[in-house]
Parts: C-alpha cells; sequence; structure tokens
C-alpha cells in the first residue's frame, strides 16, 4: 500500500564535526562544513490526519530507519533535476504531555537533511530561511491499514472514517511500513504540522512579560474599541439588533472599527448636539423675568 502524507516544517541548523561525518557517509568526495546547508524537518507523527489517517509510534521508528539517506524533492515528482537534499540522520520525538485525538502522547519523526551551498540552491535556501518552504510530506508504502474501531483492515469493515462510534474517532492506522521512496516541499500537507522545523533562540523572563503584557493591553483596547463603536451604533439607531451588531463588531479589526467610530461620532453629533449651560448674553430676557440669575 502506497501512502503519500504531506506533515512537517524545516529550520536550518549549525554545522559540528559530528553532523558532517554523518553528511560525509552519503558523500563521495568528503564536503567541508560551509559547502553544506543544514535544516531539520518534522516528517510526520502519530496525530489523526486530514485523511483520518494516522502512524502508530512503531510505525514512525521504522519510517525514522528507512527515511536515513532518501532524498528531497518537488511534490512528489519523482526526476533526478528535481533531487534537492537529502536525509542524513532521524529521531523519534516523544512529547506525552501533548495528546492526540487517539488519546495518546504526541510523538513525531524529525530529520536532518543537507544540500549544497551552490548558487542553484541560493534560492531554495533562501525560501527555507524566509520560511516560504517549509510544509513536507513523505512517500511511503506500508503493509497494513487498521480500522481503529474494530481492527479490521480499514474499507473491509462497516465503520467509517472520520465518524464517531461510541464516542470513538474512527481513523485508519497505518503499520508495518515496507519501504520510503522520498520526501517533498509541498503547499498543503495532510498532517497539519509536518514541515521545517523553527529555530528558535529563546526569550528571556523579563522580555517575556514584557511581550505578554503588551500582547494584554492590545486585546484590552481592541475590546474597548468594539464596545464604543457597538455603544455609538446603538445611540444613531436604536432599530439595529444590539446582539447581532455586537457579533459583527466582534469580527471587525482595528482599522474597521476606526472608521465606524469616526462616522458614528459624526452621526452622534448631528442627532445631538451639545447645548450650552450658560444662555448668550446678547439675548433679550422678558420683562421681569428671573432667566439672569439662573445657571
Amino acid at each position: 500500500m502506497n501512502i503519500q502524507k504531506n506533515q512537517g516544517t524545516a529550520a536550518s541548523c549549525d554545522v559540528g564535526e559530528e553532523e558532517l561525518n554523518q553528511i560525509n557517509a552519503f558523500a563521495k568526495t568528503p564536503l567541508r562544513a560551509e559547502e553544506v546547508y543544514v535544516f531539520a524537518a518534522r516528517l510526520c507523527d502519530n496525530e489523526v490526519d486530514r485523511d483520518f489517517e494516522r502512524f502508530g509510534e512503531e510505525a514512525l521508528a521504522a519510517l525514522g530507519r528507512l527515511f536515513v539517506g532518501k532524498t528531497g524533492i518537488f511534490d512528489h515528482q519523482w526526476s533526478a533535476e528535481g533531487q534537492t537534499a537529502r536525509i542524513y540522520r532521524t529521531e523519534l520525538i516523544r512529547e506525552p504531555e501533548i495528546r492526540t485525538a487517539a488519546g495518546d502522547g504526541s510523538c513525531w519523526l524529525k530529520a536532518w537533511a543537507y544540500l549544497l551551498r551552490s548558487e542553484k540552491n541560493a534560492p531554495l535556501i533562501a525560501e527555507i530561511e524566509g520560511g516560504i518552504k517549509k510544509e513536507v510530506s513523505v512517500g511511503c508504502s506500508v503493509a497494513r491499514s487498521v480500522c481503529s474501531i474494530c481492527g479490521a483492515e480499514s474499507g473491509a469493515c462497516e465503520h467509517v472514517r472520520g465518524r464517531t462510534y461510541g464516542g470513538k474517532l474512527c481513523y485508519a492506522e497505518l503499520q508495518e511500513p515496507t519501504d520510503a521512496y522520498e520526501w517533498s516541499f509541498v503547499a498543503v500537507p495532510a498532517q497539519r504540522k509536518a514541515g521545517v522545523v523553527k529555530k528558535f533562540t529563546g526569550v528571556r523572563g523579563q522580555e517575556l512579560r514584557e511581550l505578554q503584557y503588551q500582547v494584554q493591553l492590545g486585546r484590552s483596547y481592541l475590546q474597548a474599541l468594539r464596545c464604543e463603536v457597538v455603544r455609538l451604533a446603538m445611540l444613531c439607531d436604536d432599530t439595529l439588533d444590539g446582539e447581532l451588531f455586537r457579533k459583527i463588531a466582534g469580527k471587525l479589526e482595528e482599522p474597521e472599527l476606526l472608521a465606524l467610530q469616526k462616522g458614528y461620532r459624526a452621526r452622534a453629533r448631528s442627532l445631538f448636539p451639545v447645548q450650552p449651560q450658560l444662555r448668550s448674553p446678547q439675548t433679550p430676557e422678558a420683562p421681569g423675568s428671573e432667566a439672569v440669575f439662573l445657571v
């Protein structure tokens, strides 16, 4: 059974001596660190994907061994010209604190790949660094596809993938990988998290708290702006459905809200002009009037 799974993302890595030794195991002529560009990719995981299929942990471990040495291409188009990078090592990453749709702990297959720093590859390296090329997909074959509800071969039973039976999601678990063909850069991966792993240098605690504070201020400002727009709208037009308009305003961003605020304020000023508290001194008073003593 041939399988194509669009899963992960990629990010550049430093090339140390150990990395270079593993890379040179695949090179005909030994390469120097400055001649290669290295990045890590999330190939596939054990989450239920858009096709309501998933790899089990044992299958991921087997795929990790099969993908070492495999080349990366584009959109699963098999051609020598499309070969771009080669995987030189893999690792199964376990994240038990994250629960999958199947209810178990998350795990995913991380791969390190290299390509040559050449004039031809310079645009691709720039696109990886810029986050343009990041989603990836894997092409492999498995011996079995098993129904999560009854354990029968998927498609051979009455259960339908994507439906829920007794509170349990039906999906096909892909088991016993027999081969890994290639991995590709794609536009839309079937596995939602697959792609180039972003390199993150970290933020100090004080900086992180400051960023969180600024985010909260922004949210508070936007919420206050939405409330003000709703208030002005209700003031200018009492035929509006307040609850409906509140929902509409909740979906608008700052530019639209500011435009509405400006328009409704102008409308409110024309409907409810400001009345002066003190009477103009030029206004003649009727004889015997005590209005002059009023404030």
